[in-house]
């Protein structure tokens, strides 16, 4: 892989987002898993373009990735006690099928991470879905650790993870 440029997406890129969320559904499904068969949330997402918090990555020109970062904590898995503003928090991350298992995911985390760390964030959070195995191992691989899983009856999601960023204050 050559060199990954991560910049906030533009209003005018929002197909390009939908598609990348769009082929990572396809992709799971094509697997069995059941996770995001819907189709994206073009409101949420286009919020996320206004508020720049939705980023693309691009190798050599084409977007590849897509993630969002933003200090929303879902309220039904970040408590108090987790001091959710402590943090900023991973969204709608999706890498195109043809630059899977080339590390670009592993990159966008880490650059998520420095990104809070630029914001005075000492946690880096996402929420996965709760029988998702290969990707609660993926995340721990990516020096992300299982905080705990909230089982919701009316949620899919709810294993928690965070990876601290770095930061430190002066």
């Amino acid at each position: 892989m050559k060199d990954l440029l991560i910049r906030p997406a533009q209003l005018d890129e929002l197909s390009s987002v939908e598609a990348l969320l769009r082929g990572a559904s396809a992709w799971l499904a094509s697997r069995g898993i059941d996770q995001w068969q819907y189709p994206p949330h073009r409101d949420r997402i286009t919020e996320a373009l206004k508020q720049g918090v939705c980023f693309l990555a691009f190798e050599e020109g084409r977007p590849i990735a897509t993630i969002q970062v933003d200090a929303f904590a879902d309220p039904e898995f970040w408590t108090y006690e987790d001091d959710p503003t402590s943090a900023l928090y991973v969204h709608r991350m999706a890498v195109s099928r043809d630059a899977s298992g080339i590390g670009v995911g592993g990159r966008l985390l880490d650059w998520a991470a420095g990104h809070a760390a630029s914001k005075g964030r000492r946690w880096l959070r996402l929420d996965a879905w709760k029988d998702n195995e290969g990707l609660h191992d993926y995340y721990t691989n990516a020096g992300f650790t299982l905080v705990r899983v909230v089982d919701l009856p009316h949620r899919r999601s709810g294993a928690l993870f965070q990876r601290a960023t770095g930061w430190v204050s002066a």
